[in-house]
């Protein structure tokens, strides 16, 4: 199930969910940029090490390493992700709070993953986090909003309409069952930060409320009548 877009009107125009998913890109050509060695080098420099953080070291790459990507699939998920759900919840909290928001999720999102693997030494990295939380700010504001999404079914592909608590919903069911499922799995060889998105998911629940902006918060629902009623 892969999301296309949402049919959730914009109230501003998202400069700061543009300026991040350009910042993301812009880093990753940096990474395809740079041989072997140095790319290795860049990223255990940058990216989030809990058996560093947890001596008090490199403490900067708790928020460095959400603009770090493993590879092309990883970078196009997560802005796929955010170019839909991020315009939404920028127009909720205003430019500024809305990159404070998205800041503060990344590192509890990388804090929740150091809390459940905090000796190991493989650099964590990915804005998975960090957009966790803005999955989860819109599951709680917007959660009858209608995402178009693509679903496989057997050789062919379709598409359906289906309201945000379901798709977002199912995501984090997908994130939770996985996360329970690494204590049953041998992750020696690193993987996926499960516990990472559940942080910065919940995460974003919690905190959405006390960045969201209480004029834009009334444009929103002014607009959502409007729609209603067009």
């Amino acid at each position: 199930m892969i999301p296309l877009k949402d049919d959730n009107p914009r109230v501003l125009t998202p400069f700061i969910n543009y300026g991040l998913v350009v910042c993301n890109i812009a880093i990753f050509i940096f990474q395809l940029s740079l041989p072997e060695p140095e790319l290795e080098r860049f990223v255990h420099a940058y990216g989030a090490i809990p058996a560093n953080i947890t001596q008090g070291m490199n403490l900067p790459s708790l928020f460095t390493a959400m603009f770090l990507h493993g590879g092309f699939l990883h970078l196009l998920g997560n802005m796929l992700y955010l170019w839909i759900f991020g315009d939404n919840v920028e127009g909720l909290m205003g430019h500024g709070r809305y990159l404070g928001f998205y800041l503060l999720c990344g590192l509890a999102a990388t804090i929740s993953h150091i809390a459940i693997e905090p000796s190991s030494a493989l650099p964590m990295i990915g804005a998975s986090g960090a957009i966790s939380g803005v999955l989860g700010a819109y599951l709680l504001k917007f959660p009858r909003a209608r995402i178009l999404i693509l679903v496989p079914i057997f050789i062919c592909l379709t598409t359906f309409r289906i309201p945000a608590l379901f798709v977002l919903g199912f995501w984090f069911l997908t994130q939770l069952t996985n996360g329970l499922g690494f204590f049953h799995a041998d992750m020696s060889g690193g993987g996926v930060a499960w516990f990472a998105h559940i942080g910065g998911f919940v995460a974003g629940l919690l905190f959405v409320k006390f960045f969201e902006r209480r004029q834009n918060v009334a444009m929103v629902r002014r607009r959502d009548s409007f729609d209603e009623f067009e």
